[in-house]
């Protein structure tokens, strides 16, 4: 389970010196340390159900959230996570793996989030919808649809059954809120293709 060290030092009443005792723990594998002041119990761990406690507030998107999806083939490694009014990147090396946080528009940040409970953990992810949504708003600037069908189904090799699956209206409605070209494009291609 998740700990923070003034939750740790409270349940050490009876120690003088709490702080050797918390090292004693990490030496002794009671204890594992996440980043400064936060700790997990259990070193097995998957590290996406300690993303949103490392910095937040948070969601898991971008690449992590469209391999969890089936969106594209690679398997995702780094946990890359969502953030809002953060205005720089965060990039975290744990051993329970690499975990980088970066800022979407204010007003998209809210919406598309599902709430996940896994063995007494809550993470937050991105719907497939939104985490390419998050993915279109990072990238360059595409001028047609040309453009965004290599970008789509080439660079990102996003699978082009899934791809169908997306629901177009939800994408429409987050297009507003990005004030992305890359957003808005996306979901004109979909409003294109849905007519098909």
């Amino acid at each position: 389970m998740v700990t923070t060290n003034n939750i740790v030092k409270n349940n050490l009443t009876s120690y003088s010196n709490k702080n050797n005792k918390i090292s004693r723990d990490i030496r002794d594998g009671k204890l594992f340390k996440i980043v400064k002041g936060l700790y997990e119990t259990n070193p097995n761990t998957p590290g996406y159900l300690l993303a949103g406690s490392i910095y937040g507030p948070s969601y898991i998107s971008f690449e992590y959230a469209l391999a969890y999806y089936g969106l594209i083939p690679e398997r995702v490694d780094t946990i890359t996570c969502a953030t809002c009014k953060k205005k720089k990147k965060k990039k975290y090396e744990t051993k329970f793996g690499v975990f980088t946080y970066r800022d979407v528009p204010d007003k998209a940040y809210p919406e598309e989030i599902l709430l996940k409970i896994e063995n007494n953990y809550s993470y937050q992810i991105a719907t497939p919808e939104k985490a390419i949504c998050d993915k279109l708003y990072t990238l360059s600037p595409l001028k047609n649809y040309n453009n965004l069908e290599n970008m789509l189904f080439n660079d990102l090799r996003i699978d082009e059954d899934e791809f169908k699956n997306l629901d177009a209206i939800k994408i429409d409605k987050l297009s507003y809120l990005y004030h992305s070209t890359n957003v808005t494009l996306l979901a004109k291609y979909m409003r294109r293709y849905l007519d098909e």
